[in-house]
């Protein structure tokens, strides 16, 4: 959540968005009645892809803002630049716009960074409402150093926009690095994610449509959780990336590379979820050439590709945890229930076409979790949401 007041550093927001959004993060800006005369609410919106919220009341109609809403869907909030006036109201408790409103409703860390000439800085009010505000719990963000100095050469001005992200990324390192404390913490786990080629000749191959967002997604938190990570990724796109120090990633092409990448890993791993779309079948003979069209039909015939799935249920040992992934059209959970036990598996996640937002392509899914014994139905949500729903199942078993 950035908060933005009426400064003329309030221009620097829109390199503060661009940063965030450049380091994965989801920007929602609240911006007070001054502040909208140093930059418009267009610009703010294009950045964020967001409606810029100001007001409590959106229409006429009854719409309106909430702010405990908000309140709570923010997992930090940053208010830069913060002028004296608004520093002095959130000190107060003066409720009187909806920035102040959301920053009384936050239950995420607030970071302050301060904008204002030097002579406002130093006086003794603005100086008490910050040390006030630190008192709260807030971190005020000053140059150079980050936290309330006793100096005030220099003091004032906003910190630049590049050292207020990574005070942020920096706070969420700390974060992430108490989690190490969790279950899983030193746990091995191997996921697969995206999708497989199978080729035809040199320019074609057999795919499917998997995207990889949500074996990244689960990777990203096993390994926020403390384990160490082998992911096995299929050929997805370039933009997808992995930088969590925890993560290991293999790149394989085909289910054949990806069978045999698993196989080598599973023995010395503590789970593995099996996220990825692997190919059934692979064409039985690859041209080494482009083939030419010479015909009006083609028949490619298709041998089965290995079973990864049944393979590491196999393998399985006690001690060890296997989850799989089942993605259905019709009969699906009878489908998926008929998986769990052929496979071998600790539980299952199952998703379905039919479901708007879920599936391939999207940043969304709604899944329900089988275990042998029990069945939970979950609404639809981000797959770093759905992530987590996952890994809370597999810390439990």
């Amino acid at each position: 959540m950035l908060g933005i007041t009426g400064s003329i550093a309030a221009y620097k927001s829109c390199l503060i968005i661009r940063q965030l959004i450049k380091k994965g993060a989801e920007v929602q800006v609240v911006i007070t009645p001054a502040g909208k005369e140093f930059i418009t609410p267009i610009t703010l919106s294009a950045l964020t892809s967001k409606p810029v919220i100001s007001e409590f009341f959106a229409q006429r109609d009854g719409t309106w803002h909430s702010h405990v809403d908000l309140g709570l869907w923010a997992d930090a909030m940053l208010i830069a630049p913060a002028t004296a006036s608004t520093i002095g109201k959130m000190a107060n408790g003066v409720a009187d716009n909806m920035l102040i409103t959301t920053y009384l409703s936050m239950k995420a860390p607030v970071f302050i960074a301060p904008a204002m000439d030097l002579d406002m800085y130093a006086h003794p009010s603005t100086q008490q409402n910050l040390k006030t505000l630190q008192s709260y719990g807030n971190h005020i963000i000053e140059p150079g150093t980050g936290f309330l100095a006793s100096k005030l050469e220099g003091k004032g001005r906003m910190e630049e926009p590049e050292n207020i992200v990574a005070r942020l990324e920096q706070f969420f390192a700390q974060q992430e690095s108490a989690s190490l404390s969790s279950s899983m913490n030193g746990k091995k786990v191997l996921i697969t994610a995206g999708p497989t080629y199978e080729k035809i000749d040199p320019v074609r191959f057999i795919g499917n449509y998997s995207s990889g967002k949500m074996g990244f997604a689960l990777a990203n938190e096993c390994a926020a959780r403390g384990a160490q990570v082998e992911l096995v990724c299929g050929p997805v796109s370039s933009s997808m990336q992995v930088t969590h120090p925890n993560i290991h990633r293999t790149n394989v092409e085909s289910a054949r590379e990806m069978y045999e990448a698993c196989k080598a890993l599973y023995p010395s791993m503590n789970s593995a979820i099996l996220c990825a779309a692997v190919a059934d079948y692979a064409p039985e003979h690859t041209a080494e050439q482009k083939i030419k069209r010479t015909a009006d039909d083609m028949v490619i015939r298709l041998k089965p590709n290995p079973d990864i799935a049944a393979s590491l249920g196999q393998m399985k040992q006690q001690g060890q945890t296997l989850v799989g992934f089942a993605l259905e059209t019709n009969d699906e959970e009878s489908n998926a229930q008929a998986k769990l036990k052929k496979k071998n598996f600790d539980f299952i996640v199952l998703n379905s076409l039919k479901d708007e937002g879920a599936g391939f392509r999207t940043d969304t899914n709604k899944v329900t979790i089988i275990t042998a014994e029990t069945k939970k139905d979950y609404p639809l949500k981000s797959k770093e949401e759905v992530a987590k729903d996952i890994v809370d199942e597999l810390e439990r078993l």
